[in-house]
């Protein structure tokens, strides 16, 4: 295959799965379900191991949609788009603000899923490294869904809903960390043992590190992304994409992940005057890149796979996903609230796994730390609770307001 075919081959594979995502995603919205859910559905149905395969190249024979390393390029360059996004919804002070309840519920819903996810995966049999990226997108969670339930039902500015957002920052920052010590894994021939000790140490490093690529940024930032410097139409779109590529490749040669750099970069331009115009343009390139991230996740999965015991597999992840995010990050909620229904609701609120978990399973795939088994079977319990945590809350909150009246 000539240069020139292969690069006609990524982009027409990119304009098969963007359409595929655009337009499940809008059957999603319309029937009021996670967009972010048809958009990963949409890889699944459309990738080489689905009807892709279906979709024959004339001169080859071969599926046209080929999940190769440039796409895959694309998608983990969609990934840190995602997690910059991310970064500019939470300021430093708004973060630090939360207080020692956000603090504990948010260390807790990586802590426990993380613990109890190794423990019982290292039982079923899964090597050390194999188990530990299974307990990281365990400590994952996506709020964004459980927001929109929040605003439905006019909770937005209730007790547990300001916990749920401030614990959910925790959360995901505490989950990057451990991811980018687990990723850091990835070159080890093999691990049979792990110290948690050890890895607790680690990730200890990890956040000292995020802590410095924030402190540079939010010092550093703001004094480079003033209007009154930069004027021409884009100068300040352009250094902010700059600035969140260069951190992420600090971060990553630092042997963090490199979502890490761009999560904090994110978090230094929230305070900035001109965030605004920088967040406006994060939404328009995120509409490109989050959809074809998630396609391309769904597009890995392997349906030629399944089988009864990646189903059981994938039952057992999903137990242990709503276990630990309901109690570690409920019970704790129950005492700061000393409300048990509003406490429980944090913990429901917790449950899905959403982009962050997606996330954990591409870097853990592209890696070579997880199996094609087990990477359908992590993509299969975040669809789960993407699911459930919306009807499961909305259901909580009409039978409270059917008691109350």
């Amino acid at each position: 295959m000539t240069a020139e075919a292969g690069f006609i081959d990524v982009i027409m594979g990119v304009g098969i799965l963007l359409a595929a995502a655009i337009m499940m995603g809008e059957l999603f919205s319309r029937i009021h379900l996670p967009v972010v859910l048809g958009q990963l559905i949409a890889g699944m149905i459309i990738g080489p191991f689905a009807l892709g395969a279906f979709l024959l190249h004339p001169n080859t024979g071969e599926s046209i949609l080929q999940i190769g390393p440039e796409i895959k390029t694309l998608g983990e360059i969609g990934a840190i788009v995602i997690l910059f996004m991310a970064g500019l919804e939470m300021t430093p002070k708004e973060f630090l603000r939360g207080g020692k309840a956000s603090f504990t519920v948010g260390a807790l819903g990586v802590v426990v899923p993380f613990i109890a996810g190794f423990i019982i995966f290292q039982n079923f049999g899964f090597d050390a490294l194999q188990a530990m990226m299974i307990a990281t997108a365990l400590t994952a969670t996506s709020i964004a869904i459980s927001i929109q339930v929040l605003k439905e039902f006019n909770k937005i500015k209730s007790p547990e809903a300001r916990l749920i957002i401030a614990a959910a920052v925790v959360d995901d920052i505490l989950a990057i960390a451990v991811l980018s010590v687990v990723a850091s894994f990835g070159g080890a021939d093999a691990l049979d043992t792990v110290d948690l000790i050890d890895v607790t140490f680690t990730i200890l490093k990890v956040l000292g590190f995020f802590a410095a690529i924030l402190i540079v940024a939010i010092f550093v930032i703001p004094k480079v992304m003033t209007a009154r410097l930069w004027k021409s139409t884009g100068s300040i779109e352009g250094i902010a994409t700059a600035s969140f590529f260069g951190a992420a490749a600090i971060a990553g040669s630092l042997g963090l992940s490199p979502i890490v750099g761009a999560f904090a970069v994110g978090m230094a331009l929230s305070a900035t005057a001109v965030m605004q115009k920088v967040e406006k343009y994060a939404s328009r390139i995120g509409l490109i890149f989050a959809p074809l991230f998630f396609a391309i996740i769904g597009a890995q999965v392997n349906f030629t796979t399944v089988n009864l015991d990646i189903l059981m597999l994938s039952a057992v992840v999903i137990a242990i996903a709503i276990a630990t995010k309901l109690f570690g990050c409920g019970l704790p909620s129950i005492l700061f609230l000393k409300d048990k229904a509003a406490g429980m609701r944090v913990g429901i609120g917790m449950i899905s796994r959403g982009e962050v978990g997606l996330i954990v399973a591409g870097v853990g795939l592209s890696s070579g730390v997880l199996t094609g088994d087990v990477y359908t079977t992590i993509v299969i319990m975040v669809a789960v609770t993407t699911i459930i945590t919306p009807i499961w809350l909305r259901m909580d909150y009409r039978k409270a307001t059917r008691m109350f009246y």
